[in-house]
């Protein structure tokens, strides 16, 4: 991911946390397909597998993050160096509460699965919004050990469409609980999983803004479209 320095140790060391936040991701991710596959077979073992794995991932952020702060205080890097850095340790933070997000949907599938409504819920609704979350917070993950622009802004469109699917499913979900009010509980719970879904399309964008900050030196959260795609060309 970085680029070569005169201190091949610096190297060594960029490299090896990157290499770190990668394995990060890879274990969020694994986290999400299995709450994704909770919830569409209303699995309690699988729930509890996610809910375990939580620990594990709090546990790499705060040692990415020391990894960090004693590369940072030994190294006093500047201009690409730091931004790379700083750009890691939000990446890091983004994939702790991604992972954070797949842990709340298994524990709503706890939940759902304790009503008895499981089955009378529309969550296979929920399939295209998950896929399309699961593969953006993939894509940016790729985007960034690759430190790729042009992927940075198809991930950022692409986010649109997850907001897209919540808003109907929201719109379904209100439906559903008028016409029988008995589900309400439990549809509640399908609606937090929704917004949880979408949060994670959420972090896979701000992981998208970061590689866009590394490359370019420029800050482009909450700018327009139109205006980051001038930055980036």
């Amino acid at each position: 991911m970085p680029d070569k320095h005169l201190s091949t140790q610096f190297d060594s060391e960029l490299n090896g946390v990157s290499s770190r936040v990668m394995e990060l991701g890879g274990l969020v991710e694994s986290q999400i397909r299995l709450a994704i596959y909770a919830l569409s077979q209303f699995s309690s073992d699988s729930a509890n597998q996610v809910i375990e794995t939580e620990a594990q991932v709090n546990t790499m952020e705060v040692d990415i993050d020391r990894e960090l702060s004693s590369i940072i205080a030994r190294r006093q890097p500047t201009a690409r160096d730091l931004r790379l850095l700083i750009a890691i340790s939000k990446t890091t933070a983004n994939l702790e509460r991604a992972g954070d997000e797949a842990e709340k949907i298994a524990r709503m599938v706890k939940s759902i699965i304790e009503s008895g409504s499981a089955r009378s819920l529309p969550s296979s609704d929920l399939r295209v919004a998950s896929e399309l979350a699961s593969g953006l917070l993939r894509k940016a993950l790729d985007a960034f050990a690759r430190l790729d622009t042009t992927a940075a802004v198809s991930i950022l469109k692409e986010d649109d469409l997850i907001d897209q699917e919540f808003d109907g499913f929201v719109r379904k979900l209100i439906t559903y609980m008028m016409e029988d009010p008995r589900t309400i509980s439990a549809s509640l719970d399908l609606l937090f999983i929704a917004k949880a879904i979408e949060r994670v399309g959420d972090h896979a964008k701000n992981i998208a803004e970061f590689i866009i900050y590394v490359v370019k030196g420029a800050d482009v959260r909450h700018t327009p479209m139109a205006q980051i795609e001038s930055v980036v060309k």
